[in-house]
């Protein structure tokens, strides 16, 4: 069956990125700003990312990212793309997504993921156990059961969040999240914009094993891309040197704030071809270019919904960007 990218739901992942000259605060002002403008261009979602001892990278304390989102905005769904389970007690999720929920009701989205969004030095300094990622399915569960209306009979109970009607959502950028969403029965969404090697395998997996639950009768899928959109694609490829830099950075351990776009950047020769492969789903270019790329992906992956990823150092090329997107989108 032929899938057509302009007849999909389009979403936005943020991860408050910190810009070099800028701060914390400057970053949380521009996730609000896109949010806002997003909203009004017709985006479903707007998810933020669990990272940690990252200096690019300024959503660590996830939630409380998420409620500053919500409460600017209205109508479009925000959640987190995602919570890194391993890292929280079930319950203290429970809890605060609860919360969240009864302030927003019907807007906020749960995706959970296996790793810790950090590395092992700082997973240990979250206080959580060296084996706790190879428990996630019992903690979803564990999870999935603080959030039941059966719960109310137990000495434990998560208040606010029992009863909610919160989806809650399975990530992945390997084949195990994809076995762990189709037997529950939840909606699965791909990092396919930093790990695209598994996508088709993960997908295939899914739908093949999918089992119907309360909360998803049928299988949905969303996978999220690097976009970079602007008038010529000449601009977009100086606009994505600084995407680069950032991938460049987590290869080489040598992570810094995003940096400005950049003429006479260049790939050390050494760096290019996992480069390439990393990122292979990243649209980069003029409006037509992109749209023709993007329908040939939805087509080949057969997706529910986009989500879309846009490291852009200048704000109002970032907001360009993104509403460029929604532009192409119409038939």
């Amino acid at each position: 069956m032929k899938k057509d990218f302009t007849k999909i739901p389009l979403s936005v992942l943020d991860l408050a990125l910190i810009l070099e000259g800028y701060t914390p605060s400057d970053s949380f002002k521009n996730s609000l700003d896109l949010a806002q403008q997003t909203e009004q261009l017709g985006y479903n979602r707007y998810w933020l990312a669990e990272h940690h001892n990252m200096p690019s990278i300024a959503s660590s304390a996830t939630a409380v990212l998420i409620g500053y989102i919500a409460g600017g905005t209205s109508t479009i769904r925000v959640g987190s793309g995602g919570i890194m389970l391993p890292n929280h007690a079930p319950l203290i999720v429970a809890e605060q997504f609860g919360t969240l929920a009864s302030i927003y009701p019907d807007r906020i989205d749960l995706g959970l993921g296996r790793a810790p969004g950090t590395d092992q030095q700082t997973a240990r300094a979250l206080q959580r156990d060296d084996q706790a990622a190879f428990r996630f399915p019992e903690t979803v569960k564990e999870l999935q059961n603080y959030l039941s209306l059966e719960n109310k009979v137990s000495a434990v109970r998560a208040i606010p969040g029992e009863g909610l009607n919160i989806p809650i959502w399975i990530l992945g950028s390997s084949t195990d999240s994809a076995h762990l969403a189709a037997s529950l029965g939840l909606p699965y969404a791909f990092a396919s914009h930093f790990a695209p090697r598994l996508l088709h395998e993960a997908l295939h997996i899914y739908h093949t094993n999918f089992k119907p639950s309360e909360q998803l009768k049928e299988p949905y899928v969303m996978a999220c891309v690097n976009v970079i959109a602007a008038e010529t694609t000449r601009e977009a490829k100086l606009l994505a040197t600084s995407m680069k830099k950032i991938f460049l950075g987590i290869l080489t351990q040598n992570r810094s704030p995003l940096q400005p776009p950049d003429e006479t950047f260049a790939l050390p020769p050494e760096a290019e071809q996992v480069m390439q492969q990393l990122l292979t789903y990243s649209f980069v270019g003029n409006a037509e270019d992109i749209k023709q790329s993007l329908n040939t992906f939805v087509n080949d992956t057969q997706i529910d919904e986009l989500m879309v990823v846009s490291h852009i150092y200048d704000h109002t090329a970032r907001l360009l960007s993104y509403k460029m997107l929604k532009e192409i989108q119409k038939p």
